[in-house]
């Protein structure tokens, strides 16, 4: 970040005029510095949703929306669509580089080391009852990894926080698949040490005692994909709140299992399970495409059509191109005819080609096409959030990890304008009409 001496915003406020300073991003992003606003003027800014408030200066995620760009640490996201793996994209946001070899090979070994779950937190998942959201586990039982390893609990090195970044990464997947299973009353798996991030999280969901799954190459590089693109995001609500989180100086477990409740909200996480319920309501009730885009652009109706537009982009999401792509290539081969990827094809190029779609710029989102994804895949749709959350922690754990190393920190502590009554009494309980 520079700050131009030359160039500041003038506020004029009566007959008072306050100088602030511009700052510039990187990549030429501009903002007003309000930070010593109030203490000047007595004012504070009012922005619900904190659309047009920079909450931090990050070096992790780049995003541009109205030209469809995101950049993990400089690297633009279509270069991962070939070999990078979702270890590799891991190391690249917490830590800032890509890992050399040694570096991948040792990463890669901490998280098959420390894959296994302590033998006590299996009595915790025997507390949730069977119809337990996965979500809420995944909460719980992350909070409760931090009483499992106490040591990790002050990170005062970089060599302790990679050893409690790696334990997150490897565990999320094992307290993933115990979720699933226990809602379908499965014997645990245990993880297998041979099998790499992917394969052997895969492995603990879907093998029996008596048969293992064996992950097929194009699975493997269709999750790995998913993982990588919603590895991070900038300061979406989950991210944010695990920064804020983290503000108070709670530690990595307790701020990431509160990105985890972030992200469990529809508005969030669950955007793609609304997806798939809209493609196989389209389906069910022999509507045709056209009829449904139809009736998501009256007004009076309550019909949304769901998987496009997103709060940042204002043009194609980068990220919906890349898994169109995949999705073409995968569900061929283990749905083969789906009727929802043909409902999706046609969705998008009624959206693709209609004024009204095309003047609001609604184009396809990272959502639309992840759930058709991950249910040719076989992953039930009540676990699609926690698939979001796997990818997501390594954004979690970078953007924790850069708060906490910011020398200018401070607890995260928005303003309000108050509206309720101005000042009152106490009424006694007997004269109260």
């Amino acid at each position: 970040m520079s700050e131009s001496k030359a160039e500041q915003a003038t506020l004029i406020l009566g007959d008072s005029q306050y100088q602030l300073p511009i700052v510039e991003g990187s990549e030429h992003e501009r903002a007003i510095d309000i930070r010593t606003l109030r203490d000047r003027t007595g004012y504070i800014t009012l922005d619900p949703g904190y659309g047009n408030s920079g909450s931090c200066e990050s070096a992790i995620t780049f995003i541009d929306g109205e030209q469809g760009i995101l950049r993990y640490r400089g690297i633009p996201i279509e270069q991962f669509a070939g070999s990078p793996t979702f270890t590799d994209v891991a190391w690249l946001l917490i830590f800032g580089e890509l890992p050399t070899p040694a570096e991948y090979e040792e990463f890669s070994a901490d998280l098959t080391r420390f894959a296994n779950l302590d033998e006590g937190m299996k009595h915790q998942f025997e507390g949730f009852p069977r119809t337990a959201p996965p979500m809420a586990i995944l909460s719980a039982m992350i909070n409760a990894l931090s009483c499992f390893h106490p040591e990790l609990h002050e990170l005062e090195d970089l060599t302790q926080f990679r050893h409690a970044a790696a334990r997150l990464i490897s565990k999320i997947r094992t307290i993933a698949a115990y979720a699933f299973r226990k809602s379908r009353g499965l014997p645990y798996i245990y993880p297998d040490p041979s099998l790499k991030y992917v394969p052997n999280f895969m492995h603990m969901m879907f093998s029996q005692p008596y048969k293992q799954y064996i992950c097929p190459q194009l699975v493997r590089e269709a999750l790995n994909l998913i993982l990588i693109l919603h590895a991070d995001h900038e300061q979406n609500c989950s991210t944010s709140t695990v920064r804020m989180v983290g503000s108070s100086g709670a530690n990595l477990f307790a701020s990431c299992a509160a990105g985890v409740c972030a992200l469990w909200g529809p508005l969030h996480g669950g955007a793609n399970v609304e997806v798939l319920t809209m493609l196989e309501q389209i389906h069910a009730g022999n509507m045709t495409p056209e009829e449904y885009v139809k009736l998501a652009k009256d007004k009076d109706s309550k019909v949304r059509l769901m998987g496009f537009g997103h709060r940042v982009y204002k043009n194609f999401d980068p990220r919906a191109r890349m898994l169109a792509s995949v999705a073409e290539r995968l569900l061929p081969q283990l749905s083969g005819d789906d009727p929802l990827l043909e409902i999706a094809r046609r969705l998008e190029e009624i959206a693709l080609s209609d004024p009204y779609f095309i003047e609001r710029k609604l184009y396809p989102n990272v959502d639309f096409y992840s759930g058709i994804i991950l249910r040719a895949i076989g992953i039930p749709t009540n676990m699609f959030t926690v698939i979001f959350a796997i990818g997501r922690l390594p954004g979690w754990i970078a953007h924790w990890w850069e708060h906490d190393q910011t020398q200018r920190n401070k607890i995260a502590r928005p303003r309000q304008i108050y509206v309720g009554e101005t000042l009152r009494d106490y009424v006694p309980k007997e004269r109260r009409g």
